[in-house]
C-alpha cells in the first residue's frame, strides 16, 4: 500500500484568528507564502509524494477556498470538498467528511502545519506497527509553543503533554498529521462537534498510539510570525 491508495482528509475550516493582523479577510489556507497561497504548496507537495484523492474539510470563508479551485487544478490529484455549517472542531470537521474517507488506514492533515518528511515511510511504519493510530511526530528544538509527546518503548505514545511556555529546549511533539484505521474512524465519526485531540486521541490508553518520529522541518503556520518563516521552509 502507498499513499495513492489513501484518503487525505486536510483540516482546513479554522478561523485563523492570530492572523487577522496580517491576512484579514483571508482563510488560513490561502495565506500567501512567497507569492502563492499555502493550499499550492502544501497540495503540490502531496502529489510529490504520490497522493492522489485529498478531501477538504472547509469552514471559515469556505466560499473563498471554493472559488479559489475553480481557478486552478491539481493533476493528478482528485479533490474533493465538505463544508461546515457551523464550527464543528477538528473531530467534528472529520466526522463530517466521514463519507468521503472510505481507505483503510485514512491520514489527517492539519491544514495549517507542514513537516518535511516522507509520508509513504510514515504509512509502511503504521502498517509495520499494527496500531489503530499513528501520529507523525516531530522533534523541535523549543518546545515551548507546543505540546508535546512522551514517548516510550516501541515508539508508542504513552502521554500527551499541554502546552508549557516554560518547557524550552528541544522534544517530541505532534506533527498534526495522522492515520487513522476504520475503528478508530468510526469512534470520531460519532462526534457532532469535538476535538480530534482532546476528545479521541488523549482518551486513549497509554501504548496504544504510535508514533513515528521525524527530523524534517516543521512549520506551524499559524502566528505571524510562522507564516513569516514559511518560505524558507517550503522554498528551500
Amino acid at each position: 500500500m502507498d499513499l495513492a491508495e489513501i484518503d487525505i482528509a486536510v483540516l482546513a475550516g479554522g478561523l485563523g484568528t492570530r492572523l487577522r493582523n496580517v491576512v484579514p479577510e483571508t482563510p488560513k489556507i490561502l495565506a500567501p507564502v512567497a507569492g502563492r497561497p499555502f493550499l499550492d504548496h502544501l497540495l503540490e507537495w502531496l502529489i510529490r509524494q504520490g497522493a492522489r484523492r485529498v478531501v477538504l474539510c472547509l469552514g471559515y470563508r469556505a466560499q473563498d477556498v471554493l472559488a479559489y479551485l475553480n481557478t486552478r487544478s491539481f493533476p493528478p490529484l482528485k479533490i474533493r470538498t465538505v463544508v461546515e455549517p457551523e464550527p464543528l472542531g477538528t473531530g467534528g470537521a472529520v466526522a463530517l467528511a466521514r463519507p468521503l474517507l472510505a481507505s483503510d488506514p485514512v491520514m489527517v492533515i492539519n491544514g495549517d502545519t507542514f513537516i518535511d518528511a516522507d509520508l509513504n515511510a510514515f504509512l509502511a511504519s503504521h502498517l509495520a506497527s499494527r496500531a489503530e493510530v499513528s501520529i507523525l511526530s516531530a522533534e523541535v528544538q523549543d518546545a515551548s509553543p507546543y505540546g508535546r509527546l512522551e514517548i516510550g518503548p516501541h515508539d508508542r505514545v504513552l502521554r500527551f503533554q499541554e502546552k508549557d511556555a516554560a518547557a524550552s529546549g528541544p522534544a517530541w511533539i505532534n506533527g498534526g498529521l495522522y492515520l487513522f484505521d476504520q475503528t478508530i474512524l468510526s469512534a470520531i465519526g460519532r462526534l457532532s462537534k469535538g476535538s480530534l485531540e482532546h476528545d479521541i486521541l488523549e482518551r486513549m490508553a497509554p501504548g496504544v498510539i504510535h508514533a513515528f518520529r521525524t527530523h524534517g522541518r516543521f512549520l506551524d503556520i499559524g502566528t505571524p510570525q510562522t507564516l513569516a518563516l514559511a518560505p524558507e521552509v517550503l522554498i528551500s
